[in-house]
């Protein structure tokens, strides 16, 4: 990389033809009078070029966020760095968007998390591993001697398709049943199924009493459910319908916890299998606020100090009446007293209810006197649950007005699943990393890997096998391990003695990993280019075809 930017023949706006050479990687002052050209240089001039450079290589769903500026009027400019400015104005107001995910940078770090991140137990902590068939089966046969179970083989996970072709594979294998999205199917009757939603396929195996003496069948049903899906077994454990999800490549044996293979949809926050199931990755929920339900300690029950909705009118002869005087009846309280005067408990009890305890309701109604017996859910435990289940967006708007915005207490505000945020690459997780502040995170970038922040992944079944990665040589400090695809001369996969692809592995620098990256995103822009220029031959031909045709239909006129 050269050490400065060179500019030539600049001519926009009031700058007239000139060159300038600004030294890179230092601070750089431009100084002169009102409009002498400064701000036609550093914005209109590099910063235009810089972004424009940038924005050329996303995707078309990328840009549409990225305003793309005019190039500029100069001549060239060299050794000029792609740039990035987003203004928070023009960036959509979606949640689920950040910096990263518009400009797709954080698409490069869920590629390298699913590449050399190495995974932990989301409980414990502790680094886990491939996990055996005899460990699965053991796990299975403890839930209990004469438990009916499923063992099924997940061959489709949230993917789109109709997958007629997967379906008659299974039928002529012998299998007979399949769920689909959770609905037991026959394979011989016709299964419904949109190409346009994604899909959950599962093929039933077997299905068992688990005893001792069911061992090895339980063994050899595993063994055909992993050659299926690729290493996921699923255990559906009838009494409770309780399903386990059981990985050949990665679990936790302390725990019982297995998770799948590392895909980069497993980092992302706005898909299914990446985001975190309480607040479907947007990292915050709305709770309902106390502070917002009174707003105003020193007014009493009776004057309205409740302002949410359905209790604000405890001076009215409804049903929260009936509730408040119970109340008062029982832990005795004036409903005339000011709030703060309250006791903490009797505010508990108001916020949060009897917990199971029944009141002594009595009302007197023009049809009738009498006593109820019911427990009281509290008003915070009312207003959520009714915010749940409305379908009204006026309701629903009325009752936020006394809810307040909270980090999730799932993820802590990450927005993802537990098992994604305990995979880490140099002991940090990616919501760690996307933390820290640009001039941290070149830093760390920057700074020299260890064999034991980047552990090896042990999949070439040639040479390394199962727990033989002790053998493997240290690395130095700026190595990292890496699996590669095995190809054979062709350049095709190739496969390993359970049908899956084979892999190697191989020592790189972390400058090479985002050659790797950037190489293989050229790859795909690439690939979409050839298929661009094949529909166009294409077309051309069949318009060279038609005109042909055409011709040749004069010709026999004549």
């Amino acid at each position: 990389m050269q050490k400065e930017i060179f500019i030539k023949g600049a001519r926009e706006n009031n700058l007239k033809n000139i060159d300038v050479t600004i030294p890179r990687d230092k601070l750089v002052v431009l100084t002169g009078l009102s409009g002498s050209g400064k701000s036609s240089l550093a914005f209109d001039t590099i910063y235009a070029e810089g972004q424009r450079r940038y924005v050329e290589s996303l995707s078309s769903y990328a840009r549409q966020f990225l305003g793309q500026m005019e190039k500029p009027d100069v001549d060239s400019i060299e050794n000029l760095s792609p740039a990035i400015s987003i203004d928070q104005k023009t960036t959509s107001k979606n949640p689920r968007s950040t910096v990263g995910t518009i400009t797709e940078i954080y698409d490069y770090l869920r590629l390298l998390y699913a590449n050399i991140g190495l995974p932990h137990c989301p409980v414990c902590g502790k680094e886990i591993r491939q996990q055996s068939i005899d460990q699965i089966v053991d796990r299975i046969l403890a839930a209990g001697d004469g438990v009916r179970a499923q063992i099924l083989a997940p061959v489709v996970r949230g993917r789109k398709g109709e997958y007629h072709k997967l379906l008659d594979d299974a039928r002529k294998s012998g299998f007979v049943r399949v769920l689909v999205d959770g609905i037991l199917y026959d394979l011989g009757e016709q299964i419904p199924m949109d190409k346009n939603k994604k899909h959950n396929i599962e093929v039933v195996v077997d299905r068992l009493i688990l005893r001792p003496d069911v061992v090895h069948r339980l063994t050899d049903s595993c063994e055909t459910a992993a050659a299926l899906s690729g290493g996921l077994i699923l255990a559906n454990i009838l009494p409770d319908d309780r399903d386990i999800l059981f990985s050949q490549n990665y679990a936790c044996e302390d725990c019982g916890i297995s998770i799948e293979e590392l895909t980069p949809r497993m980092f992302s926050f706005n898909n299914p299998f990446g985001a975190c199931p309480t607040c479907t990755g947007l990292g915050t929920q709305l709770k309902v606020d106390p502070e917002l339900v009174i707003p105003n300690k020193s007014v009493s029950l009776l004057d309205g100090a409740i302002c949410a909705s359905g209790w604000n009118n405890v001076r009215g002869d409804g049903i929260s009446r009936m509730y408040f005087e119970a109340l008062s009846k029982k832990y005795h309280f004036s409903l005339r007293d000011p709030v703060e005067k309250l006791s903490k408990e009797v505010m508990d009890v108001i916020l949060y209810g009897t917990k199971g305890e029944k009141l002594e309701l009595q009302y007197d109604q023009p049809r009738g006197k009498g006593v109820l017996y019911q427990a009281f859910e509290g008003i915070i435990p009312n207003l959520e649950r009714r915010y749940k289940e409305t379908q009204s967006d006026g309701v629903r708007e009325e009752l936020e007005s006394c809810m307040s915005e909270c980090p999730c207490p799932t993820c802590g505000g990450k927005r993802l699943r537990r098992e994604s945020l305990a995979v880490t690459v140099g002991g940090l997780s990616i919501s760690d990393y996307c933390e820290k502040s640009v001039v941290d995170a070149l830093d760390f970038v920057l700074k020299p890997v260890s064999y034991y922040q980047f552990s090896p992944m042990f999949v070439n079944e040639s040479r390394y096998r199962g727990e033989n990665y002790r053998d493997i040589p240290l690395l130095t400090d700026s190595e990292v391990w890496l699996k590669k695809s095995v190809l054979d001369e062709d350049g095709q996969p190739v496969l390993d003695e359970r049908g899956k692809p084979a892999k190697d592995i191989v020592r790189v620098m972390p400058a090479q990993i985002k050659e790797a990256l950037d190489r293989n995103r050229s790859e795909y822009l690439q690939s979409l280019s050839e298929k661009a220029r094949g529909a166009r031959e294409g077309s051309e031909r069949l318009g060279n075809g038609a005109e042909r045709a055409a011709q040749s239909r004069e010709s026999i006129a004549m």
